[in-house]
C-alpha cells in the first residue's frame, strides 16, 4: 500500500484543535483514550492474579492443578473472541467513527466486569457457575477486541504528527496502568484480608470496583460536536483492508503474536511462577509485579517519545532482540535467584516489554489508511494476541507445573520474539506522516 500525497506531506507542526499546547493533545482526550484500556486490563489482570482463587471457587476441588488450568483456560477463552470483537467494533469505528466504537466497547466491558463480581460459586450453583463465568469472559473478550486499537487510533488521529508516538503511547500506558491497579488492588486485599476472607468474598471486590472505571470512561467518551465520522464507501472495510494492505496485516500479526505472550506471561502468569518456583509469598510476588508495572508505565511514555525522534521500528526491534538474548538468563534468576535478583529480572523484562509495545500503536496507525484503519489494525492486533496471549498462562502452567519444564516460558518468549523480528522487518516506517487533512481533525 502506497501512502497518499496527504499522508506524506510534512505537516508535523500542525496543531489539532483541542490540543492543550503545541506539543500534544488535551488532557481530556488523553484520559478518554486511556481509561478504557485501563478498565480492560484492570479486569483481565485481576482475573489472572486471582486465578488460584477462581480455580477453587468455580471448579471442583478434587484436583488443584486441573482447577488452575481450567481457570487459566477461561482466561484464554476470552481471547478467542478478540478477533470477532475487532471485526465488529472495527466495522463500527470505520463506519460511524472511533468514538462510537469506544463507547460501545467500554459499555460491554463494564457490564461483564461487574457481573463477574456478582456470580454464584460452584458450591451454590454447580456447573452453572463456570458456565456463567465463561459467558461473561467471552463478552469481555469481544469488548477488548475493539478497545485497544480503536483508542490508539483515536489518540493518534488527534495528535500532532511529530508527537504521535508519545500521544498514542498513552493507550499502552493506560493498559499497563490498569494492570498495575489490578495488581495493586489484589496485593492490598491479600495483605489486609485473611486467606479465608479472600476466598469467601474478597475476590469479588476488584470486579465490583470496575463499575467506577466504567462510569468514568463513559463520561469522558460522550459524543462531542465535530467527532470524525466514518467512511461512506460501500463494502466491508476489512475486506478492503486485505485487498489494499494484506501483506502489512500479516506482518503486523507476526509482531502481535509475541505481544500477547509477552504481556500475559510477564504480568499475569509470572506472580504464580514466582510463588511456585522462587518460593515467594503471594503478597511479595504481587508487590514485585506492581513495582515492575510502575517501571513499565514510565518506560512506555519514554519509549513513545523516543520513537518520535528515532523511529518506531528501531525501538521495537531492540526490545525484541533483548527478549531473544536475555529471556533464558532472566528466567534462571526468576526460578532460583534471591528475592533481589528475582525483582531485578522482572524489572528488566518490564523495560524490554515497554520497548516492544509502546511504539506499536503509532507504527500501526501510520501504516493503514483512514477508511480501513480501525478494521485493519484491529484485526491484525487481536488475531495475533488472540492466538498467543490468552492461552499463554494456561500453557505455561501445564509445562511448568504439569511437566516440570521450568524454563518453557523462556523458550516460548525467545521463539516468538524471533518470529516478531521478521514481522518488524517487513513493516514500513512512516513516522510523522499526516493521517488526514487538517479539516478532518475534530
Amino acid at each position: 500500500m502506497t501512502a497518499t500525497d496527504v499522508g506524506t506531506r510534512d505537516l508535523s507542526g500542525i496543531r489539532p484543535p483541542g490540543a492543550s499546547h503545541p506539543g500534544g493533545a488535551s488532557p481530556r482526550l488523553l484520559a478518554a483514550g486511556a481509561v478504557g484500556n485501563l478498565l480492560e486490563w484492570y479486569d483481565f489482570a485481576s482475573y489472572g492474579f486471582l486465578a488460584p482463587i477462581f480455580a477453587r471457587t468455580f471448579f471442583p476441588a478434587e484436583d488443584a492443578l486441573v482447577g488452575l488450568i481450567s481457570a487459566f483456560g477461561l482466561f484464554g477463552a476470552a481471547f478467542l473472541m478478540r478477533p470477532l470483537g475487532a471485526i465488529l467494533f472495527g466495522h463500527v469505528g470505520d463506519r460511524f467513527g472511533p468514538r462510537i466504537a469506544l463507547i460501545a466497547s467500554v459499555s460491554v466491558m463494564s457490564c461483564a466486569t461487574v457481573g463477574i463480581g456478582l456470580l454464584p460459586t460452584y458450591a451454590t450453583a454447580g456447573v452453572l457457575a463456570p458456565l456463567l463465568l465463561l459467558i461473561l469472559r467471552l463478552l469481555q473478550g469481544l469488548s477488548i477486541g475493539g478497545e485497544y486499537t480503536t483508542s490508539s487510533i483515536y489518540l493518534a488521529e488527534h495528535a500532532v504528527p511529530r508527537h504521535r508516538g508519545l500521544t498514542a503511547a498513552f493507550s499502552t500506558a493506560g493498559g499497563q496502568t490498569g494492570t498495575l491497579i489490578g495488581s495493586g488492588v489484589c496485593a492490598l486485599l491479600s495483605a489486609l484480608l485473611s486467606a479465608e476472607a479472600m476466598q469467601g468474598f474478597g475476590w469479588r471486590l476488584p470486579f465490583l470496583l470496575g463499575a467506577v472505571l466504567g462510569i468514568t470512561a463513559l463520561v469522558l467518551r460522550r459524543p462531542r460536536p465535530g467527532d470524525r465520522g466514518g467512511s461512506k464507501a460501500r463494502g466491508l472495510p476489512l475486506a478492503r483492508a486485505f485487498r489494499e494492505a494484506g501483506g502489512s496485516i500479516v506482518a503486523a500479526m507476526l509482531v502481535t503474536v509475541f505481544v500477547g505472550a509477552d504481556t500475559y506471561l510477564l504480568f499475569v502468569y509470572l506472580p504464580t511462577y514466582m510463588e511456585q518456583e522462587a518460593g515467594l509469598a503471594p503478597a511479595t510476588a504481587l508487590a514485585f509485579t506492581t513495582l515492575a508495572l510502575i517501571v513499565s508505565v514510565i518506560c512506555c511514555l519514554l519509549f513513545g517519545a523516543l520513537s518520535d525522534r528515532i523511529g518506531r521500528r528501531r525501538i521495537v526491534a531492540a526490545g525484541l532482540s533483548g527478549f531473544v538474548l536475555l529471556s533464558w538468563p532472566l528466567f534462571l534468576l526468576l526460578r532460583g535467584g534471591s528475592p533481589a535478583e528475582v525483582l531485578a529480572a522482572q524489572l528488566v523484562f518490564s523495560v524490554m516489554a515497554a520497548a516492544v509495545t509502546s511504539p506499536l500503536p503509532a507504527l500501526l496507525v501510520e501504516l493503514f489508511e483512514t477508511p480501513v484503519r480501525c478494521s485493519a489494525m484491529g484485526f491484525a492486533w487481536n488475531l495475533g494476541i488472540g492466538v498467543s496471549g490468552g492461552f499463554a498462562p494456561m500453557l505455561a502452567t501445564y509445562f511448568v507445573t504439569g511437566l516440570g519444564l521450568t524454563m518453557a516460558p523462556a523458550v516460548h518468549l525467545m521463539g516468538l520474539a524471533a518470529v516478531a523480528l521478521v514481522g518488524v522487518a517487513a513493516l514500513a516506517e512512516r513516522r510523522g506522516r499526516v493521517l488526514d487533512a487538517p479539516s478532518q481533525w475534530p
